[in-house]
């Protein structure tokens, strides 16, 4: 058998931090809803260790997942960080219970939410701090100026965003230095593709949120089935190894709950399609 690595998708630069472009998304280690605790807390820990033994390097995270239960799973599990680990997290959304999110774009909010990170991730500085979602209530610029203050005070390392559209990059790459956009974006929902090509144009990651799609994607049968049937893969690893495909900015965080799962999406990373495959999938 093949050896199941993350490095087989090859790499990709968060300004001078390199990865490799399959990460893995630790959203779905906490309770039902997002919130809690792990049914089995051991089994969580499992996960994370052994996305790190298959060449995983890229952790993507939030305050909000539990809420505070990803990142301290992460730090119990995995310190001493590996040298070349890079732990992305997130802030700018409340939750008030399972399945619930609220934004909070102010700019008291955000300093709170990053100190909290820091503290429960046991770290001096976030890699990656990701603006998790724009706030109605609260001018975007300000939001962000926030986290560029904290960038210069030297607890942010490079600054990303989440659930942005086109306007809102564009004015964020105006103000600042970004790295990444973390938007939906799967091969049955393509809604962001503005903001993918905006990211090629710039030399911004991509990180594809929900990259499965697995309601949808079990409806597209067709090109995807023949593509699984040619590869001896599942539906879900054809379904990223064309996010892969699709651009070279792309840093796909599937996540999951089990090891079994860890390792399928992982292999994903060794999947190699043809252009006419691509093409068919994308017209699926």
């Amino acid at each position: 058998m093949t050896e199941i690595s993350a490095s087989a998708a090859g790499t990709i630069a968060l300004g001078d931090l390199t990865v490799n472009r399959m990460g893995f998304g630790a959203m779905r280690i906490t309770g039902e809803g997002i919130w809690g605790e792990p049914r089995d807390p051991e089994a969580a820990r499992r996960v994370l260790r052994r996305a790190l033994e298959l060449d995983v390097n890229f952790i993507d995270t939030a305050d909000a997942y539990g809420p505070e239960v990803s990142e301290r799973l992460i730090a119990e599990t995995l310190r001493p960080y590996p040298s070349r680990l890079v732990i992305a997290t997130k802030g700018g959304l409340l939750r008030d219970g399972p399945g619930r999110w609220r934004p909070d774009g102010r700019p008291s909010h955000l300093r709170a939410a990053l100190e909290g990170s820091l503290r429960r991730l046991g770290l001096d500085r976030i890699d990656v701090y990701q603006f998790h979602r724009p706030d109605p209530r609260v001018p975007f610029e300000e939001s962000l100026g926030e986290l560029v203050r904290l960038r210069d005070d030297g607890k942010i390392r490079h600054i990303g965003l989440s659930n942005v559209d086109e306007a809102q990059l564009r004015r964020a790459l105006d103000m600042t230095r970004i790295v990444s956009v973390q938007n939906r974006f799967s091969l049955s929902d393509r809604s962001s593709d503005g903001e993918l090509a905006l990211c090629e144009e710039r030399g911004l990651a991509f990180l594809p949120w929900n990259p499965l799609d697995v309601g949808r994607l079990a409806r597209l049968g067709g090109p995807l089935d023949g593509a699984a049937a040619e590869h001896g893969a599942t539906p879900g690893q054809i379904a990223l190894a064309w996010l892969l495909a699709r651009s070279s900015a792309m840093l796909p965080i599937p996540g999951t709950a089990t090891v079994a799962h860890l390792e399928e999406n992982v292999a994903a990373a060794a999947i190699r399609l043809s252009p006419r495959e691509v093409e068919l999938l994308a017209a699926a």
